[in-house]
């Protein structure tokens, strides 16, 4: 199996295509105009045979009838192997008409730190030139110093043909007809990039007839079922719409996707616009084409939608039953102790426990005599739960800052509470949060801070506190969610556990104090997130 990625073929008859036009004509210059790349290898350079296969793409494509469209996934191998799976996002376009479509890409092949919007007049294709919206392009390239017109990423060369982009635009000519685009290639995919060019796109998008298109494929070069199981974790995040886990996961390269910030730039752009579900509309991978399953790359292809009535309320709480949390509980006490006696860390299993090898955040906290003792955890779903209590559970007994490491004298007298999350939603109004219910988790560029359902009920917060000390936690002023440089995102957590007083066991200067708490890890960092809960 070849080129399953880029399907590239080297044709030298196409080296006239690979230069952007930019010589003078008649004394005047020409405008820019960024040729095909890839016609001739990802799909087909001839208009007719470009049509005829599109169109067979598209005839068997069958997904699901949905109304208020506001954004799409489609991926950007060559078309004989992800073309079958982008049809599933395209064909939803049939019969609709929108004036301008954002294509958000990756770039493959030149670093830049920047989201680059092209800077050129149109992007050409064997169906011809598509005209890009230079107006719209120029204000979001002014909406934030991460966002740039240029011709990075964009201008193709012999040895770097950018396809990301480019691919996506036959299947948009074909259902949509005439449209002006805004192509944009993203050179930095770190979350605060995501977040300016979604928040940017949010914001010059409404009162405008406006598709939003991520460009992305999925796992690459993994066995067949190596691939399906890596591919849906990114495709339950994507579902779940906890982008902020999405993004921290492909960054640490936990889950993968090479358009991963387009996907993640594009869910923030389409949640301010009003989506409120995100359909997974077909997967599949190179295997399912060539049958060769020993090195194959996801496809996926997603709809993000306004769904009638608004806002889903959140999904069924997770559960657990009792002899689940009582194995977590056992594998809590087991892995502190033999981390402090012996230095080792637990070998543990599922016991046959299925539910204890979903991917799930979670913490565990540490109580002697009512006092806190530790409490680490990580809030996105990095591995096994049962994996995840282990080794946070060893984590808050050694590597709690604020306190000595846990001694071998004081084990007996531990007592252990497991809290496991749920995804991360945005909180859109602060209505929406249920104190005692929800835990809240505050992100802005240079700060983030978490605290637990349990914290507000156990200190008898108002919402308006809750949110404060929330504030306070990651170390900011006690308004700061009101900034617009910040996220605030809600929570669920099942919290299990032996019981005790919670008044006495947090000191209340750690929460009017910041100060007191540990720093968060640096983006992009691994390590867990210290905390009282």
């Amino acid at each position: 199996m070849k080129n399953l990625t880029f399907g590239i073929i080297a044709l030298s008859s196409l080296a006239g295509l690979l230069l952007v036009e930019g010589a003078s004509s008649g004394g005047g210059q020409a405008p820019n105009i960024r040729r095909p790349a890839v016609a001739g290898s990802f799909y087909p350079a001839d208009p007719k045979e470009l049509g005829t296969m599109l169109d067979g793409f598209l005839s068997k494509a069958a997904p699901p009838p949905l109304e208020n469209i506001v954004a799409l996934v489609a991926p950007h191998a060559g078309y004989p192997y992800s073309g079958p799976v982008a049809a599933y996002s395209y064909a939803l376009l049939k019969g609709r008409k929108f004036d301008r479509v954002v294509v958000i890409a990756p770039s493959h092949y030149e670093a830049f730190g920047f989201s680059s919007v092209y800077d050129g007049a149109a992007y050409a294709t064997p169906f011809g030139q598509v005209p890009v919206d230079q107006a719209f392009a120029a204000k979001l390239a002014k909406a934030s110093p991460l966002i740039k017109l240029s011709a990075a990423g964009h201008t193709p060369s012999a040895d770097h043909l950018e396809h990301a982009l480019e691919v996506q635009l036959p299947f948009l000519q074909r259902v949509l007809g005439q449209f002006q685009l805004v192509p944009v290639i993203m050179g930095d995919q770190s979350y605060d990039a995501c977040r300016a060019l979604g928040v940017a796109l949010a914001k010059l998008v409404p009162g405008t007839n406006t598709l939003i298109v991520a460009s992305s494929d999925l796992s690459h070069y993994h066995t067949y079922d190596e691939a399906v199981r890596l591919d849906h974790k990114t495709l339950k995040a994507i579902e779940e719409y906890d982008y902020f886990d999405l993004s921290r996961n492909l960054e640490l390269r936990v889950w993968e996707a090479c358009g991963g910030g387009p996907i993640v730039a594009t869910m923030i752009a389409a949640e301010r616009l009003g989506a409120t579900e995100a359909k997974l509309l077909h997967y599949a991978n190179a295997g399912d084409v060539t049958g060769d399953r020993s090195r194959v790359v996801g496809y996926g292809a997603v709809a993000f939608v306004k769904a009638a009535g608004g806002a889903k309320s959140d999904r069924a709480p997770f559960s657990l039953t009792s002899a689940e949390k009582d194995a977590l509980l056992r594998i809590a006490r087991k892995s502190v102790e033999t981390a402090v006696r012996e230095g080792k860390t637990y070998e543990c299993s599922t016991g046959g426990l299925e539910a204890l090898a979903q991917e799930r955040g979670a913490f565990v906290t540490l109580t002697k005599n009512g006092q806190l003792r530790g409490c680490i955890g990580y809030v996105a779903p990095l591995k096994p739960l049962y994996l995840t209590v282990r080794d946070v559970a060893r984590m808050a007994a050694l590597r709690d800052t604020r306190f000595r490491p846990v001694t071998t004298s004081e084990l007996a007298d531990l007592q252990y509470e497991i809290s496991v999350l749920s995804p991360l939603r945005r909180v859109m109004d602060i209505q929406e949060i249920r104190v005692g219910q929800h835990g809240l988790l505050i992100h802005t560029r240079s700060h983030e801070g978490l605290l637990l359902p349990q914290v507000a009920t156990d200190q008898k917060w108002d919402r308006a506190t809750f949110l404060e000390q929330t504030c306070y936690k990651a170390g900011l002023s006690g308004r700061a969610w009101q900034d617009a440089d910040a996220d605030l995102f809600r929570f669920t957590a099942l919290v299990f556990g032996e019981r005790r007083p919670v008044e006495a066991l947090i000191p209340l200067d750690l929460f009017r104090n910041p100060r007191a708490w540990p720093s968060p890890p640096a983006p992009g960092s691994p390590s867990p997130t210290a905390a009282p809960f």
